[in-house]
């Protein structure tokens, strides 16, 4: 009865530790960006905006740089609707980053470099200030 016993504690406390240990891992993930193998990524939110950048993490914040995003323009005389990648930065208050909640972010993927979104970012940023 007793070796039933001691058997019992040990199983109840090796459970524990891999509980502890399980935890403590997805503690030290929380504060990672997935890494998605290239330079820019895309990040969909939750409200349904989508932006383009370069991921960093910031503890319960996905910090962006290098933002872009995508604005629908109409030609006033032909009614032609176009897609421009417009890069954030030019506002009033001049941000350099977005510090995004994670809880806000709906999924991240990765931007290929030969990607079309890829080369209107390379074109945007060789063009002069």
């Amino acid at each position: 009865m007793q070796t039933f016993a001691v058997r019992t504690i040990a199983l109840a406390l090796a459970v524990i530790a891999a509980a502890l240990c399980w935890i403590g891992w997805q503690t030290a993930q929380h504060g990672k960006v997935p890494d998605t193998g290239s330079a820019y990524q895309s990040v969909a939110l939750i409200n349904g905006q989508l932006y383009f950048g370069r991921l960093e993490a910031a503890g319960d914040y996905l910090s962006l740089r290098d933002v872009f995003y995508v604005q629908t323009r109409q030609n006033p005389e032909t009614r032609a609707v176009a897609n421009v990648l417009v890069k954030r930065g030019a506002e009033p208050h001049q941000p350099d980053r977005m510090l995004i909640s994670r809880r806000q972010v709906l999924l991240i993927e990765p931007v290929k470099a030969d990607s079309p979104v890829a080369k209107l970012i390379a074109e945007q940023n060789t063009q002069p200030k």
